[in-house]
């Protein structure tokens, strides 16, 4: 069985779609499959209102020191980050800034991942 936010993930669409559009809390792999293939038309008329320029649906995060990966909804606000690290890492893990570069933190990336800037 797949989770909502698996199925959300494959479809390449919010949770919050998929709520409002009835899909269960578990499907099977073949629901999915038959969802992917066979697509109702709000799906198929959500992927058309998308555009190439528009900020992705879900982001694949992953830890530049143990490279554990996540999928998460990429926020506004999110910098470019120079690296990405689990919240259970310390921040002396990751390699020093280089000389005269200044280290920012921003915590609760994708609800587990801590953002450091480099600038």
């Amino acid at each position: 069985m797949i989770s909502r936010r698996d199925v959300a993930q494959r479809l390449d669409i919010p949770v919050e779609m998929a709520v409002r559009h009835d899909i269960a809390a578990k499907m099977s792999e073949a629901a999915v499959a038959e969802l992917e293939q066979n697509p109702p038309a709000w799906l198929v008329q959500s992927r058309a209102n998308r555009s190439a320029k528009a900020r992705p649906v879900w982001v694949t995060l992953k830890c530049d020191i143990c490279g554990y990966t996540d999928q998460a909804r990429p926020k506004k606000w999110w910098p470019e980050f120079t690296y990405l690290s689990c919240d259970d890492h310390d921040i002396w893990d990751l390699p020093e800034p280089a000389d005269g570069l200044h280290r920012e933190e921003f915590d609760d990336i994708g609800g587990r991942f801590i953002g450091v800037v480099d600038s």
